[in-house]
Parts: C-alpha cells; sequence; structure tokens
C-alpha cells in the first residue's frame, strides 16, 4: 500500500484559538474538512494531499496522515501495537526517525516514557525484518512517528511536517519577546484588511507582522522558505509531487499596484534585523522601515487601511507602570493620526489596554504561548465624528 496516494484521516494541528483561521486556508486550498476543534482540523486525504498543506499552510503547526487507531490501557499495549505494524514499508533504510506525543493516560506521567515504548516497538520490529537497528534521535530531520493517547484511545500518526509549520523559516534574527509566524498570520486574518490598502505597523521588532502582511497580500507561501519536510523521508516518495507544487507556489506569487506596508520602531538595531529577515522572505523592496518613536510612523492620510501595533504588555517585557503611559500614547496616536483606519493592538493586558481610552469594536482572542491575549479592533473615523 503506497501511503501517499491512499487516503486516510489527516490531523492538522495549530495552537489554541487559530483553528478559525486554519480551517479558512484549507478550505481555500480545496479541501473538505470533517471536523474543526481546538486545536486543528480533521479532514481525508494522502500523504500527497499532505505535501500541498505542508508547503502552503500558515496557521498550522503539524500536518498528521493517520496510520493506526486502537484502544491501549497501559504502555505494553502501546509497544505490541506499535510493534505490530509494518515500519518496514514506512522508513527507508538504514533508517533515521523521532518520535513526539500528546499523552494524556492515568498509567504515564511521563510522555517520554511512551515515546520510548514506540521507539522501542519500532526499533524492534526492524531489528526482527532487515536485521540491522535504525538510528533513532529528538531532531525532527528524518521520518516522525507521533502518537496521539488519552485515557484508552491510542493512534499513530504519520508526522508528515517534522519542524513545526508554524514557523515560516524566514526569519534569521527574532529579537525579543518575538511573536510566532502562525500566531502574526492569523492576527492578521482576523482583521478587516482587504491586502491592497496601506498596513501600518509601528512597534515592528523584528519585523514578523509587517512582513507576513506582504507575504499574505502577495500571495507568498511558507513553502518558499524551507527545503526539508518529514514526508520526505517515508517510503513512496515522489519528488516529482513535491516539486510540481513547490513550483506552484513561484507562479501564484502576485504583485500589488501600489501596495503600502509601512514598519516603524525607535530602536535601530530592531529595524536592522527587521531588514534582514525581510531580506531573508524577499519582500525587503515592499517594505517601507523607519526608525522612529511610534507616534511619529508614518500613516498615509485619506486612505482606508489598517494600523496594527503589538506593544509589550508587562509579562515578559517592559515595566506596567511605565507602559500605562505607552498606552495613553497610543490611544492618542490612533485618534490624531489613524482616522479612516482600523486600529489593532495585539495585547496580554487588559488592564493596560483601558489605558488607550477608546471603545474596542471587537476583542477577539488568542493565545501568545501560554498568555491569555486579545485583538482590540478600533474603527477610527475621520472629521468630526467622535470616536
Amino acid at each position: 500500500m503506497n501511503l501517499f496516494t491512499t487516503p486516510s484521516t489527516i490531523i492538522i494541528t495549530c495552537h489554541k484559538r487559530i483553528a478559525p483561521y486554519l480551517e479558512k486556508e484549507v478550505v481555500e486550498l480545496g479541501f473538505t474538512i470533517e471536523e474543526t476543534f481546538i486545536t486543528g482540523v480533521k479532514l481525508k486525504g494522502t500523504i500527497n494531499d499532505c505535501i500541498k498543506l505542508n508547503l502552503n499552510l500558515r496557521c498550522a503547526s503539524q500536518v498528521l496522515y493517520s496510520l493506526k487507531q486502537f484502544t491501549a490501557i497501559d504502555a505494553n499495549d502501546i509497544y505490541n501495537h506499535a510493534k505490530d505494524y509494518p515500519w518496514e514499508n514506512i522508513l527507508t533504510e538504514p533508517g533515521y526517525f523521532s518520535v513526539t506525543s500528546n499523552v494524556n493516560n492515568p498509567t504515564i506521567n511521563n510522555s517520554m516514557f511512551a515515546n520510548l515504548r514506540v521507539k522501542d516497538a519500532v526499533v524492534d520490529r526492524l531489528r526482527d525484518k532487515r536485521g540491522t537497528r535504525p538510528a533513532t534521535g529528538s531532531d525532527l530531520t528524518g521520518t516522525v512517528i507521533h502518537l496521539f493517547w488519552k485515557n484508552e484511545e491510542a493512534e499513530i500518526f504519520i508526522d508528515t511536517s517534522g519542524d513545526s509549520l508554524a514557523r515560516h523559516g524566514y526569519r534569521k534574527i527574532p529579537g525579543l519577546a518575538p511573536m510566532l509566524e502562525g500566531l502574526a498570520a492569523a492576527t492578521i486574518y482576523a482583521t478587516n484588511w482587504n491586502r491592497q490598502s496601506p498596513f501600518i505597523n509601528p512597534m515592528c521588532g523584528s519585523g514578523t507582522l509587517a512582513i507576513e502582511a506582504v507575504l499574505i497580500a502577495t500571495n507568498r507561501r511558507p513553502g518558499l522558505f524551507r527545503t526539508n519536510y518529514a514526508f520526505m523521508h517515508v517510503q513512496g516518495y515522489d519528488e516529482a509531487v513535491y516539486l510540481k507544487e513547490d513550483a506552484l507556489l513561484e507562479e501564484q506569487i502576485t504583485d500589488v499596484a501600489g501596495l503600502k506596508i509601512i514598519a516603524a520602531d525607535y530602536n535601530p538595531k530592531a529595524i536592522e534585523n527587521a531588514t534582514k529577515n525581510a531580506i531573508a522572505a524577499g519582500v525587503q523592496r515592499l517594505i517601507d522601515f523607519s526608525v522612529c518613536d511610534f507616534a511619529e510612523t508614518n500613516v498615509p492620510p485619506g486612505e482606508n487601511g489598517i494600523m496594527m501595533i503589538n506593544p509589550e504588555y508587562g509579562e515578559r517585557l517592559g515595566d506596567v507602570v511605565k507602559l500605562e503611559e505607552t498606552y495613553k500614547r497610543i490611544g492618542d496616536f490612533m485618534k490624531q493620526k489613524c482616522g479612516g483606519y482600523y486600529g489593532y493592538i495585539f495585547t496580554g493586558n487588559m488592564e493596560l489596554a483601558k489605558k488607550i481610552g477608546l471603545k474596542a469594536k471587537r476583542r477577539i482572542e488568542f493565545y501568545n504561548s501560554t498568555i491569555d491575549c486579545r485583538l482590540l479592533e478600533y474603527e477610527l473615523y475621520e472629521g468630526s465624528r467622535r470616536v
């Protein structure tokens, strides 16, 4: 059986609160979703379908292809069922593989033990069938096997991604407390931006929001920045399928006439790093970077774009007392400079957000790592109408 052409269950995982944006991405790629849950979506497809998904998705973490479902009371059941699977038809020879897991079972207090039982089962099976022992390790650079085990329900997958898709691969210099690229893309999807009007990003830091905005507007996909995926290390992999999908990434890039992406930061080093990241993403010429206080950021008048800012919120960076004045100034900046725009503030501190002095039209829930965050939307009017 060739897994690359045989349909099975596909689970695409993502971080909490991002699933609605992932769902929209998957549907736009032409797939039918069977179920959406808090950390991902479920559909049917082949590993060849997984290739397309891996190269195109911005909000996903892993694309998992199901191999086997079973009941497991304890780790011995995991070992026995895993050893019974024909891994000689999955792993190339001599083979290198890694094991990851999502485990919630009362008999296990350390998920690494469950990983070890899967690893032992695969190694023992291949030693019996081939007479050689495959190499294993924690680096996700070869075949990746994923165990999902909740209570007595277990499922073994091929993780076709390897390293997380939420890291898009162009950001060489992350800066302090950076926003994960997949999260940045999801927050942009959550806005009213039409992908043609100005996108203004004060306090740009390492440039992630501005770069993701350009990538989304011009239909540049994450697969452009990555050359190794776990599906490449599964028996039956046809490089021609990958190369065809990879070529489409270049063909679907679009030019947006007059696109204005403006990013600013008071720290010259931040702008230097953001520029380097934009160069790595191939979009430096499409972003206007400047060193200035956020309140001096260029906001083209008479246009209906969006202003998006991700200020410090005192959880990991910044002093809360000092930040109160910063948030007040952000509110003044939006009132005085951003008439006609939608303003968006991403923050994990709602007490600080009160200092903005404006009423949010929407409060969109996200997590930044484990921090409960909101993307606050403000409709900013021109002229004499009160904001």
